[in-house]
């Protein structure tokens, strides 16, 4: 069995503490399209605001508090204390670092994949340097937050319904990728599953050589990154 349990991904998010139009300091709102997100957060206090089937919804965040969401559930980190630390475990590793995430631009931009694509991937532009990345991460945030202030005025006026068309949006972004992702599935979370299977059938006849076959795997260093909510420590933690 290959690859971090489950097929997961973890990392470390120092949540930015940069404000935004509405006077928080955060991260920027995004959804993911095919993978649950987990976090534990180990310092700090703040929020998550979330745009989901349950509408608009803030919940507190302090040393302990563990929430997850599904697919299509718009989140937005809030760094209350400055300090705000979370470690984050997503689901299908591989996936969301090609491309499941979509930001909450603006709908001109959701409506234009080249102005989406240049705005969702300026941080990673080639040449910049780190203090570049930084910048080009926080005009990345302020235009995420630009569209998400409206839509969640939409959601809070309208109820879900006015999720529709975001989700529709998002579908249509990513559409393109998602051959990609079968195979990233196949090879890492399905791949996983099937392996337990197996080994409970094994297990079943009281045949141990799945045991025999022990080890213990090292993830290596960590690398730093300008994410989508703040800095972010990552592992490659894949097979």
């Amino acid at each position: 069995m290959a690859g971090f349990p489950g097929g997961t991904a973890v990392s470390l998010v120092t949540v930015y503490d940069w404000p935004t139009a509405d006077g928080q300091a955060g991260g920027s709102p995004h959804l993911h399209t095919a993978s649950t997100e987990g976090y534990v957060v180990t310092a700090g206090t703040g929020a998550v605001e979330t745009l989901s089937s349950d509408g608009y919804l803030r919940h507190d965040l302090e040393r302990g508090t563990v929430l997850w969401f599904t697919p299509g559930t718009v989140h937005r980190l809030i760094n209350g204390s400055g300090d705000l630390e979370v470690a984050v475990v997503m689901q299908n590793a591989g996936i969301p670092e090609a491309g499941d995430a979509v930001f909450t631009f603006p709908e001109e931009v959701l409506d234009d994949p080249d102005a989406y694509t240049a705005a969702a991937t300026a941080p990673a532009a080639p040449d910049l340097s780190d203090d570049e990345r930084g910048k080009a991460a926080r005009a990345r945030r302020d235009l995420a937050v630009e569209g998400y202030l409206k839509l969640r005025e939409r959601v809070e006026a309208e109820g879900a319904a006015a999720m529709r068309p975001l989700w529709d949006r998002a579908a249509r972004l990513v559409s393109g990728r998602t051959e990609t992702w079968r195979k990233l599935w196949e090879a890492g979370p399905k791949a996983q599953a099937d392996t337990t299977g197996e080994h409970l059938t094994a297990l079943a006849a009281a045949d141990s050589s799945h045991l025999c076959d022990a080890h213990v795997s090292d993830g290596g260093g960590s690398a730093r990154k300008w994410g989508m909510c703040g800095r972010l420590e990552t592992w490659d933690l894949r097979p």
